[in-house]
């Protein structure tokens, strides 16, 4: 079993910066790929950055040169560096460990752009 918990996200004003962490607990898996999804209503949960255990890393087309996703593979802790933000940001953000086709997710935290 693995515990993730997420922090950092809060309202912040467009254009503005956000930095979220995740910390993973229990059975982690060095080899695991880590990552970050969002989701609003009635959406479905979409991938924004994911890294992977030897540091290969991935963005949605709607981040790129926006976020930035990082990794401390000591502390199993992984973080995203959200800068220029913008309303369409906002949705609740889910930290994702994958291993193995087993997925374990988060509860979420809340990062709402606006003015």
């Amino acid at each position: 079993q693995v515990e993730l918990m997420e922090s950092g996200g809060g309202l912040v004003q467009p254009g503005g910066s956000l930095t979220l962490s995740c910390a993973a607990s229990g059975s982690v898996f060095p080899g695991a790929v880590m990552g970050w999804y969002r989701q609003t209503p009635n959406n479905e949960r979409d991938m924004v950055a994911t890294i992977s255990s030897g540091g290969d890393t991935k963005y949605a087309d709607s981040v790129k040169g926006r976020f930035s996703i990082s990794r401390d593979y000591l502390r199993n802790t992984v973080h995203l560096q959200m800068n220029t933000l913008t309303p369409e940001d906002t949705a609740v953000y889910y930290c994702n460990h994958y291993y193995r086709f087993r997925n374990y997710w988060g509860q979420g935290t809340q990062v709402t752009v606006s003015s």
